[in-house]
């Protein structure tokens, strides 16, 4: 069964495999949004696109609830483009399929969007509604999210008349999230020499695949293997025995995504490459070992190519192998406060070399602001012994808890209720939108809810069904449940 038009809740899933239709990765939303307001304005609604692309969307109070307080439904347009190495698929043109898998839906091999589709499906389908009952209603959605919060950041004061926003973006069922981390993007930068490439040698694409990558704030804890880092690793270890030269080095695709998949060119002597083949396979069954629970299906594959014209300096290569497999990554510092939650985290998730020089991108999560500058601090002092230069850039700041909110009370009320459970009061080391809300309307009260997501920013990504329903039934509950304004 391919179609989801048939779950329940119906109009959520109609919504989500429309959505699933459009592409619409980060950069790339124009066209969904385009669909989205001709809707609106077709169902009469107030529809406007602010300065930087977010979409409001207004809807009046059903009657005999005018006097609620406003609320805005919020969820983020974009998705994250990843696929399998085997797929053919353009982000920019092809839509995504997506797939019914017992009690889940999934995608054939990319990254599915439910992060944050189904919460832009629920909030499309409440508008879309005619027995819905609730107040004064705004839908924010912003663009960007994922590459950079350009819509968060964008977010004007005086466009939104709410007082209370329902973030839709969290992905565990049974958990209501008060809070989330703080990030700073961190580019370095060295600067590369070149040399001919000398005579007697072979050369070969060493590949590192199989992992699972996932979300660089939601999985980081879970010890999976960074391609970047391992294949770093391997160089550092055997580059030397193996005599050998270096001509490049590429890794993963997005800086909030833990990378799956990396590659280097290199080059040994011709009495080598036996060698480097043992090598190369003795690696692949020790990090399978390591990675046994982890990531267990890690493949370094060793393929003979044309020689490059050029490799890198023997002080170049010597200083990028000790800059990447230095590089801090992962779990940084585990919250005192709050169990089981990172506090900071670091992830290296993109490496590109150029004809000038090799840049790694990294991003840096933290609950705490001194959290994240010491290990801004940590790159910087890296960076400087390397002779690399270092950019910090698209510094976002966390979303404080406020065990106080009404609203929190409201929705944590309102889940025992329905299910005759606590949910869980949860802070994620993911970055939510929320905090940088809080600029601009520093006086609205704020929660984030969501169904269950597996593995976002994966081409494992997966939404549990029920707990979609449930995620559904909880949010109508609360939108009733509203109180009116003081």
């Amino acid at each position: 069964m391919s179609s989801l038009s048939q779950l329940q809740p119906q109009p959520l899933w109609q919504w989500f495999e429309q959505i699933c239709a459009i592409p619409h990765p980060s950069k790339h939303e124009a066209a969904l949004s385009q669909y989205i307001q001709n809707w609106a304005k077709d169902r009469q609604l107030d529809v406007i696109e602010d300065k930087v692309g977010n979409l409001i969307i207004r809807k009046d109070a059903t009657p005999g609830m005018e006097n609620r307080k406003p609320v805005v439904i919020q969820a983020h347009i974009d998705m994250v483009p990843q696929k399998n190495a085997d797929k053919e698929h353009d982000f920019v043109k092809d839509p995504i399929q997506p797939w019914i898998d017992g009690d889940w839906v999934k995608a054939q091999g990319t990254t599915l969007g439910a992060d944050n589709g189904i919460g832009m499906a629920s909030a499309l389908a409440i508008l879309g509604s005619d027995d819905i009952p609730h107040g004064p209603l705004e839908v924010l959605l912003t663009i960007d999210e994922e590459a950079g919060m350009t819509g968060a950041f964008g977010l004007e004061a005086g466009m939104l008349r709410g007082e209370i926003l329902i973030n839709t973006d969290s992905e565990q069922e049974g958990e209501i999230y008060m809070g989330c981390a703080g990030g700073v993007d961190a580019e370095i930068t060295l600067p590369m020499v070149w040399e001919a490439t000398g005579e007697g040698f072979q050369a070969f694409n060493l590949t590192l695949s199989g992992l699972k990558g996932g979300h660089s704030g939601v999985n980081i804890h879970l010890g999976r293997g960074n391609a970047n880092k391992l294949l770093a690793r391997f160089l550092f270890e055997h580059s030397e025995s193996l005599q050998l030269e270096l001509a490049e080095f590429n890794g993963g695709s997005l800086r909030n995504a833990i990378p799956r998949e990396a590659s280097a060119t290199i080059l040994v002597p011709a009495e080598q490459a036996t060698a480097l083949s043992e090598t190369a396979v003795a690696f692949q069954a020790l990090l399978r070992e390591e990675l046994a629970v982890a990531d267990p299906a890690a493949c370094l594959t060793l393929t003979e190519v044309p020689l490059p014209a050029k490799v890198m300096s023997e002080q170049s290569q010597n200083t990028l192998i000790d800059l990447l497999h230095a590089c801090p990554n992962g779990v940084m510092r585990m919250s005192d406060e709050i169990e089981g939650v990172t506090e900071t985290s670091l992830n290296l998730g993109v490496i590109n070399t150029s004809e000038q020089d090799v840049k790694l991108l990294c991003l840096i999560r933290s609950l705490i602001d001194s959290g994240r500058s010491q290990v801004e601090g940590m790159l910087i002092a890296l960076a400087n012994l390397a002779g690399a230069e270092i950019d910090l850039s698209g510094a976002y700041p966390g979303w404080k808890p406020d065990s106080q909110s009404p609203v929190m009370a409201i929705v944590r009320d309102t889940y025992q209720d329905i299910y005759h459970k606590e949910p869980v009061i949860m802070v994620i080391h993911a970055g939510l939108e929320c905090g940088l809300f809080k600029e601009p309307y520093p006086a609205m009260d704020m929660v984030s809810i969501g169904p269950t997501i597996r593995f976002p920013h994966s081409p494992d990504e997966m939404v549990n069904i029920t707990t979609v329903g449930q995620y559904w039934q909880l949010l109508l509950a609360v939108l009733e449940r509203i109180p009116e304004k003081a």
